[in-house]
């Protein structure tokens, strides 16, 4: 059982209350539960919790004796997920558990994503909580937010007096071994391009790309994995300069933070024969194109029933080919940091329109502001609506940080090695935590999880332990 595998690892008190998690739904706006189990637990241990209009919680920890001069610390963790599943398999994230599985060093889910992030770093604060009083440590908030997966929600509505803390160590990133002290900032497009249908012609065809790694928008753009929606539209673009097509509808991707790891098209076509031979062309230069970073890349092709096409299926076409996907600008100073990239997460059909949403990053505000300026002429250049919201700020490095100073420090005397100090291209809580509570010392820290919003997640078991026990040793030298 899922259950056994869990509650056989070290260091237990974390596994078990990750076991009691991955149980709860906490999909992002459908975390409430996950909330109040929080809340709950830290009343059956004693504490004081605080929950506040969106859910958010913080807990108190009194200092160990001897600690009560020291300045307070926040560690802090959010507790939604990203829902991620595999389309061939079954499973109700609104009330199915996680199924979990040990693949050697390795826990993984099995057809879904694991939620280690940030489930992982969840189960932490609530261990330390559970254990607080075997180890030495300052006044503690533990805040744990709601919503970071899908805006940051539970960040940007923390009031002024929710925290006294003004040192805060953030258990969301994921590398063990590496101290993150700055992210990049973000914000979403949303493209709207209005149809009508009009009467078919010629053969109805499913034409879906699957097979795909997917990954998060931030952390694993740079590995230059294949966009579903991207193929999709070159290979319908490119079947369009063969012969007449016609489009009925679209859909693809389901995150606005993770890569398309699936994308699928109703079309008609004048010749159905040569629509398969122009297809299958596509997907061998699409392995090709992606070997070394995709295991396979599919198209799969089907007969289908289609009675209408859209009036705009051209445009729609078009304006997927137009809209930049990746990553546009490289860190001159820190190797391998992606300064700016850009996502095309989303893109759906309803009754009247077609809908595409896309993400933008970058940890500078003028390149991201062009970014999405890109992204929004190439809307309205195909007469779509396009509605912009506001951007989220990024998280600018302290090098001279006295928590980093500390954190460093206790890390090699631990392990030997200094620990790297990085940012990271992904959007993190600290940022928005930062600009509303000013002269907050920031670091973050985390245990290693892999390919994170995808099913393919995974996090590794002797990174929790190292983290966990570092992250204990670290809170008795503040």
């Amino acid at each position: 059982m899922a259950e056994d595998v869990l509650l056989s690892l070290e260091p237990k008190t974390l596994w078990k209350y990750f076991n009691e998690i991955r149980k709860i739904p906490r999909c992002s706006k459908q975390e409430e539960k996950a909330a109040q189990y929080v809340y709950d637990t830290a009343k059956k241990l004693g504490y004081e919790a605080v929950m506040d209009h969106v859910k958010n919680v913080v807990v108190k920890v009194p200092a160990s004796p001897g600690y009560e001069d020291h300045p307070p610390v926040c560690l802090q963790a959010h507790v939604d997920m990203v829902c991620e599943k595999n389309s061939d398999v079954e499973h109700d994230f609104t009330k199915d558990p996680i199924q979990v599985r040990i693949d050697g060093e390795y826990v993984k889910a099995v057809g879904t994503t694991l939620g280690a992030d940030n489930g992982i770093g969840v189960a932490s604060l609530l261990a330390l909580l559970e254990e607080e009083k075997s180890f030495l440590h300052p006044p503690l908030e533990l805040l744990f937010t709601v919503d970071e997966e899908t805006g940051m929600t539970g960040a940007f509505e923390l009031k002024g007096d929710f925290l006294k803390a003004r040192r805060l160590i953030n258990v969301d990133s994921e590398e063990e071994g590496t101290i993150y002290i700055g992210c990049a900032g973000g914000g979403d497009t949303e493209i709207y391009l209005p149809y009508k249908k009009v009467p078919a012609f010629g053969k109805g065809l499913s034409v879906k790309v699957h097979g795909l790694k997917g990954g998060h928008s931030g952390v694993d753009i740079h590995l230059g994995r294949a966009n579903a929606i991207k193929l999709l539209a070159r290979a319908l673009y490119r079947l369009s300069q063969e012969q007449k097509v016609g489009l009925s509808c679209i859909f693809g991707g389901n995150k606005r933070n993770a890569i398309p790891r699936e994308a699928e098209a109703l079309i008609t076509v004048e010749n159905s024969e040569k629509a398969m031979e122009v297809l299958k062309q596509c997907e061998e230069e699409f392995r090709i194109e992606y070997e070394g970073k995709e295991d396979t890349v599919l198209i799969e092709v089907k007969d289908a029933e289609v009675k209408e096409v859209m009036d705009v299926g051209e445009k729609v076409i078009w304006l997927l080919m137009a809209l930049p996907h990746g990553v546009l600008a490289m860190n001159a100073y820190i190797e391998g940091l992606v300064d700016t990239s850009t996502n095309l997460a989303v893109i759906s059909t309803t009754m009247e329109r077609v809908e595409i949403f896309q993400n933008s990053r970058s940890s500078i505000v003028s390149a991201l502001e062009d970014t999405r300026r890109v992204v929004e002429a190439s809307g309205r250049l195909a007469g779509a609506v396009v509605e912009q919201k506001g951007s989220y700020p990024s998280w600018r490095p302290n090098v001279k940080s006295p928590l980093l100073a500390i954190a460093k420090n206790s890390y090699k005397e631990m392990f030997g090695v200094e620990p790297k100090v990085m940012a990271i291209h992904a959007g993190l809580e600290t940022a928005v935590i930062g600009s509303k509570f000013p002269g907050m010392d920031m670091i973050s820290v985390g245990p290693t999880v892999n390919f994170p919003h995808s099913p393919d997640e995974r996090v590794h078991i002797g990174s929790v332990e190292k983290f966990y026990r570092y992250l204990k040793e670290l809170l008795q030298k503040l």
